[in-house]
């Protein structure tokens, strides 16, 4: 999922901060309490009367259980190399590859917990009512007005974000389309369709995607595509309408699929960009423990000012 904000001019982004995620002590201590083989009995009562718990064991069982599948498909794939010492290549790059998944698993769970302990022991099960739902999106950080586009470059790829004319019913609620490509070195490599909605408050919720990565006509991943209680999936709220400093929330919820969280950092925030300097933006921190470490930092203004986005990705950089 990306956030958007409003562009007056088309900004170069710049290198900023990349503020750390402080992962609590306890969960770490959780994480140390975990595991392999952990019985799905034992989990529930590991867990009892502890849903996020318990959702993060059992994700933390499924991913371990996944890593020792996988090295076991790699060492049935080995077995069929004739060459002795490629067959032994083989099978030390199928234990280090098992190595590096069982370590993410820790990493996710480390993560998962530590959300847990600042969200709560509860489901996460947003209400949604659709009454409560308004027709446009008008959230001064994130206004999605249809015929709108922002575009987002760097040095090598440019991000183009359209506010389509097109709705979408989810979960009963009008949602506004969005289609957003991203393009490297001028090749297409990402097509994605968002749907938002606002509520009453002035929120601006998160219903779902469906994002393709592409190489050439092909495409490669479907990976993060969700839609509001479609298979356990759950809104989440992209915008706030009056963020405080120290928010923490959900974006989207979809175990092991969509799972980013956001935190408001700034609301002074300074920002300079390639059309001018900003102050009192708004800078907010989000994670996911599919990919466990800091991996956005962005920020924005109120009204149609001139904002400024940054992304970085531990698999992509910055961009």
């Amino acid at each position: 999922m990306k956030q958007y904000t409003k562009l007056g001019k088309t900004p170069s982004l710049m290198a900023g901060d990349r503020t750390s995620v402080r992962t609590s002590s306890t969960a770490a201590a959780m994480v140390a309490g975990i595991v392999l083989g952990l019985g799905i009995g034992r989990t529930a009562a590991i867990a009892g009367g502890d849903p996020c718990k318990a959702t993060t064991l059992a994700a933390a069982k499924a991913c371990t259980e996944g890593a020792k599948s996988d090295f076991n498909l790699a060492l049935g794939k080995c077995a069929n190399i004739a060459d002795p010492i490629a067959q032994k290549a083989c099978q030390a790059q199928a234990k280090s590859d098992m190595k590096d998944a069982l370590d993410t698993c820790k990493a996710q769970t480390a993560a998962r917990l530590a959300g847990c302990v600042r969200l709560g022991k509860a489901t996460y099960e947003p209400s949604i009512v659709a009454s409560n739902f308004v027709g446009a999106i008008t959230n001064s950080f994130m206004p999605l007005i249809p015929g709108t586009t922002f575009t987002y470059v760097s040095s090598s790829e440019s991000n183009v974000v359209a506010v389509t004319h097109n709705t979408k019913v989810i979960d009963g609620v009008t949602c506004v389309e969005v289609h957003d490509v991203v393009y490297v070195s001028g090749v297409l490599t990402e097509d994605t369709l968002d749907w938002f909605a606002q509520d009453k408050d002035g929120n601006v919720w998160y219903f779902g995607e469906n994002t393709h990565e592409l190489d050439g006509n092909e495409i490669t991943n479907i990976d993060g595509s969700f839609k509001s209680r479609v298979n356990g999936a759950q809104p989440g709220i992209v915008m706030k309408a009056n963020p405080t400093v120290g928010d923490f929330y959900r974006q989207e919820f979809d175990l092991d699929n969509a799972e980013d969280f956001a935190e408001v950092i700034s609301l002074t925030n300074t920002v300079i960009v390639a059309s001018g300097t900003f102050t009192n933006c708004l800078k907010t921190l989000e994670t996911s423990p599919l990919e466990p470490m800091p991996w956005r930092t962005s920020t924005t203004r109120r009204a149609s000012a001139t904002c400024w986005s940054l992304i970085w990705s531990p698999l992509k950089g910055w961009s």
